[in-house]
């Protein structure tokens, strides 16, 4: 059990030795209602037809959703994206997972995440913005110029999350890729 919880991302030894404790130490009642809620999830949980977010119905709730504009559509590479997105309260558009990045080290390369859908949704779909929301790091990067590239033919306006100085940053602190990206994207007031 302590191997198991080892394999998930962020969990430490010390930290599988406590779950793993504190699961053993429960009601065999709560035990079995944890193990199963992961065995359901596993059965019910499947990717939107759409856009590829987790969802247990056809749709997920924001594509379902008929308030949201659909002629908007935000690129994130994984379903915990949309959820940080959604949590700004901000975004009212629609999203498309690409469930990785372009990353040739890693061998995983533009036919092995859903770019092929997301031209396909542009292609068929009214999109007026392609909103690239992929990390700013060197993969996040390569894959979001990659895209922007292949949309060109499409006259769709495709945007780049902006990068910056964190509110509540110091300058001092922020290292020279961020500090130059806030330069260069700097607004006027």
């Amino acid at each position: 059990m302590i191997d198991a919880f080892e394999s998930l991302p962020g969990v430490g030894h010390k930290t599988a030795q406590r779950l793993a404790f504190f699961l053993l130490t429960q009601s065999e009642e709560k035990s079995l209602a944890f193990a199963g809620a992961i065995e359901d999830a596993r059965k019910k949980i499947h990717y939107c037809q759409r856009c590829f977010n987790l969802t247990d119905l056809e749709l997920c709730p924001i594509c379902a959703a008929y308030q949201r504009d659909p002629t908007i559509l935000c690129v994130v590479e994984a379903p915990k994206d949309i959820v940080a997105m959604e949590r700004t309260h901000e975004f009212k558009g629609l999203y498309h997972v690409l469930h990785g990045v372009i990353s040739p080290q890693n061998h995983v390369g533009p036919d092995d995440i859903k770019i092929r859908e997301l031209i396909r949704r542009v292609d068929d779909d009214e999109i007026r913005e392609v909103i690239l929301a992929t990390n700013p790091d060197i993969e996040g990067e390569a894959t979001a110029i990659y895209i922007s590239r292949l949309l060109k033919p499409f006259g769709v306006k495709t945007t780049r999350l902006a990068h910056g100085i964190p509110v509540g940053g110091d300058i001092e602190y922020t290292d020279e890729v961020t500090l130059a990206k806030s330069l260069e994207g700097r607004q006027e007031i």
